[in-house]
């Protein structure tokens, strides 16, 4: 027996922006449908919470999948010249529970994670939107670029980090590889205003993007914050938005974002209005007027990698790509 080993190149071939958002459609759809068993991840923290391993376990029922994603993050890693993000998808036959696949978990993270996004966007944010915003200008940030760009016609980016040098990296790279102009700012709020689009893309664990700077029909896809001791909005911004989650049951558990503004009455539960499946199923609206600010608050599924590695493993299988190597069994 032999398992498909993609490496980050791999993955990068196979699972480019089409195919990445065609995965998180197929799966909200599934969440929609009841398809799918998607427990709450488990995470290990080092004691000075410096970085964690994290394990995400997900069934799709039709075509029966299992898979498993377990990665670590570190977001000190970048001074050692690596991702944030590292770690392995394995992919199974949930039939027979043979082993397909094992995907590198940094490049398919970032594309799925962005490819969520860009569904919230397409769904939520104004048909005009395209005045991008990017807060963060990592791998997130490179990802994020190109998904949005595919479901929304970009008029204009800025993008602002707290080392300004990166930024400038971002600019220099979307021009060379992606054809489009990046403007670096010197401050989240130079990116913020005016913007209709705006995406938060950072470690950071206090808030670097206040509502009060947001213009109306803004809408916001909040990326970065996925601990319950970890923000990157402020309470004004929860309070002025329309909130949309991947999932509520994550959310009220782990989304520091609405957590911390819940301990100063800025959020409660019922401020949820609807999951992104709820609205991509048409079972709940989007968005209900031009002017309001809409947030789709993101930590990320393990269906989502699941979806995101089926659709890489049955590409690459297709167009001969990655490594088979022999598997006991």
């Amino acid at each position: 027996m032999t398992i498909l080993w993609l490496d980050r190149t791999d993955v990068g071939r196979v699972l480019d922006e089409r195919e990445a958002l065609a995965a998180a459609e197929e799966a909200f759809e599934a969440l929609a449908r009841g398809d799918v068993v998607n427990p709450l991840r488990q995470a290990v923290f080092r004691p000075d919470r410096a970085g964690l391993v994290g394990s995400m376990p997900a069934f799709l029922a039709d075509p029966p999948t299992f898979a498993l994603k377990v990665v670590t993050v570190f977001p000190g890693a970048h001074a050692a010249g690596l991702d944030s993000h590292q770690g392995a998808v394995l992919l199974f036959d949930g039939a027979t529970g043979r082993p397909e696949a094992i995907l590198e978990a940094g490049e398919l993270t970032a594309r799925r994670t962005a490819a969520a996004s860009a569904l919230a966007t397409r769904e939520l944010a104004r048909e005009d939107a395209g005045d991008l915003a990017l807060l963060g200008a990592g791998v997130q940030a490179r990802a994020h670029l190109r998904a949005i760009a595919a479901v929304r016609s970009l008029r204009r980016v800025r993008v602002w980090n707290r080392t300004p040098e990166r930024a400038a990296e971002l600019a220099l790279w979307a021009r060379s590889t992606a054809g489009l102009r990046v403007e670096p700012v010197g401050s989240a709020r130079a990116a913020v205003e005016g913007a209709d689009l705006v995406c938060t893309l950072t470690a950071s664990a206090q808030p670097i993007l206040e509502g009060a700077w947001l213009a109306p029909g803004c809408h916001v896809n909040a990326v970065g914050s996925c601990t319950p001791r970890a923000r990157e909005v402020d309470a004004g911004l929860i309070r002025r938005a329309r909130i949309v989650v991947d999932s509520r049951e994550s959310a009220l558990a782990e989304a520091g974002d609405l957590l911390l503004a819940a301990a100063n009455g800025a959020f409660d539960a019922g401020d949820i209005v609807a999951e992104l499946a709820e609205v991509v199923a048409g079972r709940a609206a989007g968005r209900t007027a031009a002017d309001e600010i809409t947030l789709y608050e993101s930590l990320g599924l393990a269906i989502e990698d699941l979806t995101a590695a089926r659709r890489a493993w049955l590409r690459a299988d297709e167009l001969g790509v990655g490594r088979r190597m022999e598997w006991p069994g």
